[in-house]
């Protein structure tokens, strides 16, 4: 007995080194959003390697649908956990955001090296208005999802108008919250499952609580920089649902329209490279973050870009190892379900609204609204993949004088 558990140890090692190979090959070419990510999780994890079946995968892939935090950083860390515990899933997160999270840190570094420099930055003026028709169509494929009534599409349009009048980041976990409680009083129409009582393990929700409160306390407190933007990505991760696309007008009301930590063209600039680069789209977070600090020297950035990193992530973490206990009876209650369709069409409707005040501006320069009507139909009626599209705009930014 005391022989094979002995055997056993090393033969687990072995599969988990080589399932954090397979974790760090899809960080290096998985690009898009959260359903293309599916789909490579779906052929490496499943088809290729049988670390969990399909119906586990798409369980997991449902569940961190419903909680706050990048979709698809939270699936993979869920397999990790499923298949060796929360060791391997905090190791499964880490190689998974790595290479996006140093690439956009690098793009930070480089764009303040060229700034303060006084070198041109006209490579990249077709960015922006190509960021903006990328954000458009995520929502319009997004919404297509989620509005399936004239509930949902009437909870789209005024959190679209409240987001647009009220450009303040305390207004969007308000219209979130009050999206999914409208839905949740139309639980009936959900089907019925036999419910199990719930067993709860609080140390991970409490951690999450904790750091949430801390943060926000020792900010006000202290007034650091670096201390204040890991409170402000820890509290925009602990409230964004659906993924980057709801993401960004959260960032951009923060950081951009709120406190001015960045320009509207550093921002979109940001927001445009992100798409060109493997992993989860928020590894954005580290652009800002490093973009924040650039007062503060090379050693700042990187520290604007740690912190901004570690406080976008861990919230969707803390929270898939606390649910992921008890889902199986959670997801039997009908009001979580009703819950977020709410959720869903709110953001669908902060989307939105990021994109008119996104575009606004753009709307009396025509070659950039030809730019974003070309970059909406290439996602739309053809398979061009977007880190194609980024090249192409860099490169005709860099043609054209």
């Amino acid at each position: 007995m005391a022989n094979s558990l002995l055997q056993a140890a090393p033969v687990r090692r072995i599969r988990y080194i080589i399932f954090l190979k397979d974790v760090l090959i899809l960080s290096l070419t998985t690009f898009g959003g959260p359903q293309v990510h599916l789909a490579m999780l779906y052929e490496r994890f499943v088809k290729k390697r049988r670390y969990i079946t399909e119906n586990e995968l798409l369980e997991l892939n449902a569940l961190g649908q419903i909680l706050p935090g990048p979709t698809s950083t939270q699936t993979i860390t869920a397999v990790g956990f499923k298949i060796g515990g929360p060791n391997l899933a905090y190791l499964t997160l880490l190689v998974w955001v790595l290479p996006a999270v140093s690439l956009m840190t690098a793009v930070g570094m480089i764009m303040f090296y060229l700034e303060q420099r006084h070198l041109s930055l006209r490579f990249a003026r077709f960015i922006q208005p190509m960021a903006v028709g990328f954000l458009i169509v995520a929502g319009y494929r997004i919404g297509q999802k989620v509005i399936k009534n004239q509930v949902s599409l009437a909870l789209a349009v005024t959190a679209a108008l409240v987001a647009y009048v009220f450009r303040s980041p305390y207004m969007t976990p308000i219209v979130i919250i009050l999206g999914g409680l409208t839905t949740a009083l139309t639980y009936e129409k959900q089907d019925k499952m036999e419910k199990q009582p719930l067993r709860i393990e609080w140390s991970n929700f409490l951690l999450w609580l904790g750091v949430l409160i801390g943060a926000a306390g020792l900010g006000a407190v202290t007034q650091s920089l670096p201390v204040r933007l890991f409170e402000n990505f820890y509290r925009n991760g602990s409230l964004v649902f659906g993924g980057g696309q709801v993401l960004t007008p959260m960032l951009y009301n923060e950081f951009v329209a709120f406190k001015h930590y960045l320009t509207r063209e550093e921002f979109l600039s940001g927001l445009g490279l992100v798409q060109a680069v493997p992993g989860p789209v928020f590894a954005f977070a580290s652009y800002i973050g490093a973009m924040s600090m650039r007062d503060s020297g090379l050693m700042g950035q990187f520290w604007g870009s740690f912190v901004s990193t570690a406080g976008i992530f861990l919230p969707g973490t803390f929270l898939i190892f606390f649910v992921y206990r008890f889902w199986e009876q959670l997801k039997r209650y009908r009001v979580v379900r009703a819950s977020l369709e709410g959720v869903n069409a709110a953001s669908t409707g902060l989307t939105a609204a990021a994109a008119i005040v996104l575009f606004q501006p753009m709307a009396p320069h025509w070659p950039s609204v030809v730019v974003v009507g070309l970059t909406m139909l290439a996602l739309v009626y053809t398979r061009i993949p977007p880190v194609v599209l980024i090249a192409i705009g860099l490169l005709t930014g860099v043609v054209i004088p």
